[in-house]
């Protein structure tokens, strides 16, 4: 564990359940040793069952909760979550621009685990044109890079093939997830325009992954806040989800959440 705290700010909606969101990052970025600030972007109405309502904050509040933070406390990384639509994206990257030094993890966040959709379609746009390029790392998964490419994501080769071309819209580095790939081994790659890394592991047989790609963004953003290059902070990250999936408590009747505080314990 880096002896450096590492601050990272995290823009991104609530989980009323505390699976996903705002909620799991926070816990993530605690486990690993870091320290978390907040800029929330809407409110959900969600449990492990599904999401039954979404409250959007308007993007000037986001903004004002950015500022405030990196104004005062500052931030080592940024992290952001769900941003809901177009007029969210442009505020998003007002506030990345004015923390040029800090690295950003964007995960796209679209669609949630049981179906609801995270992100207006107009927005996908704003995304890829504005997010993508600020992305020290994208961490998309197959449906979410298809919808970003335009791409038939369906196989290990062609999310290599979505994260060339997603390297090409200007993304520093992408992590490829392969959780939405059919295969009895999950494979996740990790490129950048030089490099490749795989990490790969067994499908764990679980219900319980609820705020998954919301966990690995944010543990990979607490490693680059620490100071951690990015092929060791996404090997923690991706270290550290796993055991988290394999940990969950089994709360709920659907799609529950993840034990993220499983490290406190096994210390």
């Amino acid at each position: 564990m880096p002896d450096f705290l590492g601050r990272v700010l995290i823009i991104a909606g609530s989980d009323s359940g505390g699976g996903a969101g705002v909620q799991a990052d926070i816990k993530t970025v605690t486990a690993l040793g870091g320290y978390a600030a907040t800029a929330i972007t809407a409110i959900t109405v969600q449990n492990t069952l599904g999401v039954s309502a979404i409250h959007p904050l308007l993007p000037e509040l986001v903004e004002a909760q950015a500022r405030a933070v990196l104004d005062d406390i500052g931030a080592d990384a940024l992290k952001i979550g769900m941003l809901g639509d177009a007029a969210m994206v442009e505020a998003v990257a007002r506030i990345l621009d004015s923390a040029r030094k800090a690295p950003v993890v964007v995960d796209p966040v679209m669609i949630a685990k049981g179906g609801a959709a995270l992100l207006a379609r107009a927005a996908v746009t704003a995304v890829r044109t504005l997010m993508v390029p600020r992305a020290t790392l994208l961490t998309p998964n197959a449906p979410e890079a298809a919808a970003l490419t335009g791409l038939v994501v369906e196989t290990t080769d062609d999310l290599r093939r979505a994260g060339e071309a997603l390297l090409a819209m200007g993304a520093a580095a992408v992590l490829m997830k392969g959780g939405h790939v059919a295969s009895d081994t999950v494979t996740d790659v990790l490129m950048t325009a030089d490099s490749e890394t795989t990490f790969e592991g067994p499908r764990i047989d679980t219900r319980h992954t609820h705020g998954t790609g919301c966990t690995l963004a944010s543990a990979c953003a607490a490693g680059l806040a620490q100071g951690l290059p990015l092929d060791q902070a996404v090997a923690r990250a991706w270290a550290y989800t796993g055991e988290a999936i394999r940990r969950a408590p089994g709360l709920g009747g659907g799609h529950g959440p993840l034990d993220h505080a499983w490290p406190l314990r096994a210390r």
